[in-house]
């Protein structure tokens, strides 16, 4: 695949961080985004039918990784449109296992001979196998590889089932080479420039700017700028044509990559008050199983959740996505019954 390569900053000497391949689309929990494109964005295709479904078992975090990199950006047209790139690298309320890596793996000195780009894959695919030190070598290497990797497939790939591990370590990981490979420094200036692109009229410059900006948030950039913003969009940008659903889609895709606790509250406001049952769906996986946030953090939107579980001004799909993710942070299984989920959370809320 032809991707242009960015340089250090992630610019193309306007200013602008651009997203890679117009022919791929990001992939949200974790997905796949990249800067600097000179081709035209193809258009966002509709979603279908099918997208607003029920919750279902399938892959999470692909979620594309589900965090993998609004890296490529608006993928559409050759993949298939958005809806096929989301549907392979993600699916609602469900957890994917981590993928399998052969036991002939490189020794550390083969592993210093080969390039960057197959350091980055071999490592990922070292740490999603648990390893000794993968993580680490992560840690210890990425700065030298910034701006030495290209976001491809095989990386998007990588990135997208390290997002999905159960493992934090292998997900900051992800990260981390995600940026790498984006060419973005993380700064506050970064920050400032992708706030300024997450304005743009132009969909792909803005979804990308918002993944990147969640990136970036999660470690440590900028944090309090990003959740902000990005709560801000969700709130003030409530259109109902598709590129409007979609840009809100990315804003709570990359509100929980943030992983922080400022960021439940918007994810609740947007599964309660958002017009789109995928933006409201994609919030309550959100909170339930996709994105940094921890067990702990993912307590706090329990008592919320069951109060949404039976709200009448939310539809029979709403509840249910509020009884599923009650089920998936609790690891409960009661019955689809709101007053069963308060007697349980009354007598249990002083252990949680």
């Amino acid at each position: 695949m032809d991707v242009f390569r960015p340089n250090l900053s992630g610019q193309d000497g306007t200013g602008i961080l651009r997203p890679l391949d117009p022919r791929l689309q990001p992939t949200p929990d974790y997905g796949t985004l990249g800067p600097g494109s000179d081709l035209a964005p193809a258009p966002v295709s509709g979603s279908s039918d099918s997208d607003r479904r029920t919750v279902s078992n399938l892959p999470l975090l692909h979620i594309g990784a589900m965090m993998a990199g609004i890296g490529l950006a608006v993928a559409v047209s050759s993949a298939g449109g958005i809806n096929a790139v989301w549907g392979k690298l993600s699916t609602p309320f469900s957890l994917r296992k981590d993928l399998g890596v052969s036991s002939a793996l490189p020794s550390d000195r083969d592993l210093d001979r080969q390039k960057p780009q197959k350091q980055a894959e071999i490592l990922l695919e070292r740490a999603m196998a648990r390893s000794d030190g993968a993580t680490a070598q992560i840690e210890a290497r990425v700065d030298a590889w910034r701006g030495q990797l290209q976001w491809d497939a095989q990386l998007g790939e990588l990135t997208t089932a390290a997002l999905n591990s159960n493992d934090r370590s292998v997900r900051d990981s992800a990260i981390e080479v995600q940026l790498a490979a984006y060419g973005v420094t993380q700064s506050e200036s970064t920050v400032e420039a992708l706030v300024r692109q997450a304005a743009s009229s132009d969909h792909a410059q803005k979804i990308w700017a918002f993944w990147t900006l969640g990136l970036l948030a999660n470690r440590g950039v900028g944090t309090d700028r990003v959740v902000q913003v990005l709560s801000a969009h969700l709130k003030n940008d409530r259109g109902s044509d598709k590129a409007s659903e979609d840009a809100r889609r990315w804003a709570v895709e990359s509100l929980a990559v943030v992983g922080t606790t400022p960021t439940i509250a918007p994810l609740l406001e947007a599964m309660h008050d958002d017009p789109s049952p995928i933006v409201r769906e994609r919030a309550a996986c959100s909170l339930a199983e996709s994105g940094m946030l921890s067990h702990h953090q993912r307590l706090i939107a329990v008592p919320q959740l069951i109060d949404y579980s039976d709200d009448p001004a939310l539809d029979a799909q709403t509840h249910a996505w509020a009884f599923q993710a009650l089920g998936d942070i609790t690891r409960q299984r009661l019955p689809n019954d709101s007053a069963a989920w308060r007697n349980w959370y009354q007598n249990n809320s002083a252990n949680n």
